[in-house]
């Protein structure tokens, strides 16, 4: 299951393609240079139960330590994960 990545500029999401029909998606805007707020989580019925949610938080972790910045999760689930998971506070 790969995570796709898609930035504009004020706003981006990450998403997840099953046979070129998005069924996962995750988006969220900026605040400052410095900051992404994630503000939605939805996955379909084709992928609830198998981690599709967790799998795009932990890209947005990724991208957010590979380009230094913060994550403010406002979406209940991106912040259930970083509740869960204390190896990736480190980008809150």
């Amino acid at each position: 299951m790969e995570v796709f990545h898609e930035d504009n500029g004020n706003k981006g999401r990450f998403f997840i393609l099953v046979n070129d029909v998005q069924e996962a998606e995750m988006t969220y805007s900026r605040a400052g240079s410095d900051k992404i707020i994630i503000d939605h989580t939805e996955v379909s019925d084709v992928l609830r139960g198998k981690g599709a949610g967790k799998k795009m938080v932990i890209k947005a972790v990724a991208y957010a330590r590979e380009n230094g910045i913060k994550i403010i999760p406002l979406c209940p689930f991106a912040k259930s994960v970083f509740q869960k998971n204390k190896e990736i506070r480190d980008v809150l």
